[in-house]
């Protein structure tokens, strides 16, 4: 029995290259997945100051993608549903006024101006508002000016002279949709102002909760764009022009990164306020483990921005969520440092530093001598028993 015990802890023994737990992938297992063009779903790269540079040059866009069809569409035009106020002056007041039993000089005397406030109307399905002997007048397409002139049109001939004012009292067209975590969710409506992303935030309250973890996403039409709320501040041309029917999608969602392999701490870190480089960020899991980590390849997973793979020459594969990047640093390097406090990290990136193949192989050789132990007491017991 214990020769046959034996023979199965030495065939665990030699499997054990296989078989033993790892924290991660290999170094190694990762560089060979990245050049074999048919299993590769991933790209990697080098890390070094170069590559850094060139990220942090590239140009932020996105909502700056759908900023000349904004800057171009009107807020003020007048939509079916939309409700106005009219109100019509006619001197002498022969129509409004009432005063047909005067004549002449004496009602225009007696009535200088008649004023007719016309109960709030809707516009209807049709695009037009119905006007006192005037009937149905359509004012869908037009401005509140242009509404103006077809309704004085319309009343040529019945009135003296009429002079019409209408304003637009309601309108669910000319707005934008607000939801999330939004502090007064709901319909904001536009103004002449050229109201921006953050324009409309403030008149929805503001967010709830710290800026920095919010994600704007704006939908308009069939396309659909997500930028940080801080980035609206960071970059200008980001926060653009709003035009009717876009929708704003308020979601918080925390910054954080995450951490797995040889470090000194493995984690879902919170970023705090502002840039995170990689050196503040392997700081504070406590840096790489002196024992087992290999310092010349720590890596950090990313979906990247397509502008950014672009500008990197990356043309691999690509998804939704953008294009999937391994840097590679080296800090067994004296200038890795200077490029990992050139790197930012990103919320949902994962840093990972694999262990060095010197830590595998002594985890291997502590695996031998557990199982020489077991070896030398099946031996003992084997040999009591054959007292």
């Amino acid at each position: 029995m214990s020769r046959h015990l034996l023979t199965l802890v030495l065939a665990a023994a030699v499997g054990a290259c296989t078989t033993l737990p790892r924290d991660g992938p290999a170094n190694r297992t990762i560089a060979r997945a990245a050049t074999n063009p048919q299993e590769s779903n991933f790209n990697l790269l080098k890390l070094d100051y170069a590559v850094s540079e060139r990220i942090r040059m590239v140009p932020f866009s996105m909502m700056g993608s759908l900023s000349p069809a904004g800057d171009s569409a009107p807020v003020d035009v007048i939509q079916v549903g939309d409700a106005l106020s009219v109100s019509i002056y006619e001197p002498g007041g022969g129509l409004f006024g009432g005063s047909a039993a005067l004549g002449g000089a004496a009602a225009v005397a007696a009535v200088p101006t008649a004023n007719q406030a016309l109960p709030s109307t809707v516009v209807d399905r049709q695009g037009a508002v119905t006007i006192p002997f005037a009937g149905q007048v359509r004012v869908a397409g037009m401005t509140a000016n242009e509404a103006q002139q077809a309704i004085r049109r319309a009343l040529a001939g019945k009135a003296v002279n009429p002079q019409v004012i209408v304003g637009v009292t309601g309108s669910s067209a000319n707005g934008v949709t607000v939801i999330g975590a939004a502090k007064q969710a709901g319909r904001v409506p536009l103004s002449l102002a050229n109201d921006t992303v953050i324009d409309v935030i403030a008149a929805a309250g503001g967010v709830e909760g710290p800026p920095e973890n919010v994600i704007v996403t704006l939908t308009r039409g069939s396309n659909s764009v997500k930028v940080a709320l801080t980035d609206l501040y960071r970059y200008p041309a980001e926060n653009i022009r709003l035009q009717r029917g876009d929708q704003l999608n308020l979601e918080l969602k925390p910054r954080r990164f995450s951490s797995f392999g040889a470090l000194g701490k493995v984690s879902l870190t919170d970023m705090p306020t502002g840039d995170v480089t990689l050196t503040s960020a392997l700081s504070s899991l406590g840096g790489l483990d002196a024992n087992s980590a290999n310092a010349r390849s720590v890596l950090v997973f990313r979906f990247e921005r397509p502008e950014v793979a672009d500008a990197l020459g990356v043309t691999g594969p690509r998804s939704a969520r953008g294009v999937p990047v391994v840097y590679r640093l080296d800090l067994a390097d004296p200038a890795g440092f200077f490029t990992a406090n050139n790197f930012i990290v990103q919320p949902e990136d994962v840093i990972y530093v694999p262990r060095a193949d010197s830590a595998e192989l002594r985890k291997f050789f502590e695996f031998v001598q557990t199982i020489t132990r077991v070896i030398y007491d099946i031996r003992v017991t084997g040999t009591f028993g054959s007292d």
